[in-house]
């Protein structure tokens, strides 16, 4: 049975999520998030022997996020981004903490989140996009609903979890017009139109007609989802993510392929084929241009890569 103290700092954790979710509104994944990151920090202090929410100090949340960045031997480092955001949760729990009473200082006020190095995307080439668009054996149902998928990831630049959202009622209208949009729901429930090209149109158009009715009539009530996995209910991220990962290995390609590559090389090909910033942002669905403004840099390193290798005095 767990002790009193180990109960106030539950307790703590929980009432700080519970807060983030209902009054401030943060999705199920960032609370899914933050609850893991919020455990690790838990495990963290008991080995140091804290046992009220009064007892942390600036050290032990200093010494938090050095263990999250240097790992020991039973716990890897973690990515600098993931080291990021568990550092931000543990300053999201501290300022709540004097907020809500539980304590009047905050020991996590002075303590910054690791800089990250920006990196790059990994954009796939229009080659590799071709093979693994063809990879889909659409002869087979479950062909059918994977080319639907991969084409529209690559033709909306759609978040793997919009994709999986996507609801057939919507889909149909959207093909039987060809003046609107597909319409998405993307992060903070933000509405947006995106166009539907003519390959994703097929490859969905197919996967309705040929593919969709079996695998529907599996299951044990209707479901409006569009991409189904074959027992007829609605197809996960995580099971997408593995369709994903299953066709790029088919079509050996020698990239780290991802949902979000796919994103990636949506944004980096309109830039390459000279499309407006800001469209590029209104299609991605991103807040600020600031944000979109990372896949300029990805298009000016593809230029300067062609010319060091095209411009007889490049060197």
């Amino acid at each position: 049975m767990s002790s009193p103290a180990a109960n106030e700092l539950t307790r703590w954790v929980r009432a700080c999520l519970d807060h983030l979710q209902v009054e401030r509104g943060l999705s199920s994944n960032t609370i899914s998030n933050y609850r893991r990151d919020l455990d690790r920090y838990l495990t963290h202090l008991a080995g140091r022997g804290r046992t009220r929410v009064c007892d942390v100090t600036t050290d032990d949340v200093v010494s938090f996020a050095r263990w999250l960045a240097e790992g020991d031997e039973q716990h890897p480092a973690l990515a600098p981004a993931s080291t990021n955001r568990a550092v931000v949760a543990v300053r999201t729990l501290h300022r709540f903490a004097v907020d809500d009473g539980f304590r009047e200082d905050d020991p996590a006020a002075e303590v910054r989140v690791p800089s990250l190095q920006q990196r790059l995307p990994k954009a796939l080439t229009l080659d590799q996009v071709t093979r693994l668009l063809q990879a889909p054996d659409t002869s087979e149902v479950d062909g059918l609903r994977d080319a639907a998928l991969l084409e529209l990831l690559y033709g909306t630049g759609a978040r793997i979890s919009e994709v999986c959202a996507l609801d057939v009622d919507e889909v149909t209208r959207t093909l039987a017009d060809d003046d609107l949009g597909l319409r998405l729901l993307g992060k903070g429930d933000k509405q947006r139109v995106v166009p539907l090209g003519s390959y994703a149109r097929q490859a969905v158009d197919a996967w309705l007609v040929r593919g969709r009715p079996g695998w529907a009539s599996r299951a044990a009530r209707a479901t409006p989802a569009l991409l189904l996995n074959s027992r007829g209910g609605r197809l996960s991220r995580q099971s997408a993510w593995a369709v994903l990962q299953r066709h790029a290995t088919a079509a050996a390609l020698e990239v780290e392929v991802s949902p979000h590559s796919l994103r990636h090389t949506f944004a980096t090909h309109l830039l390459d084929g000279g499309a407006d910033i800001r469209v590029v942002q209104e299609l991605l669905g991103h807040a600020s241009v600031t944000t979109t403004q990372i896949y300029t840099k990805v298009t000016v390193e593809h230029l300067r890569e062609v010319y060091l290798t095209s411009h007889p005095r490049a060197y």
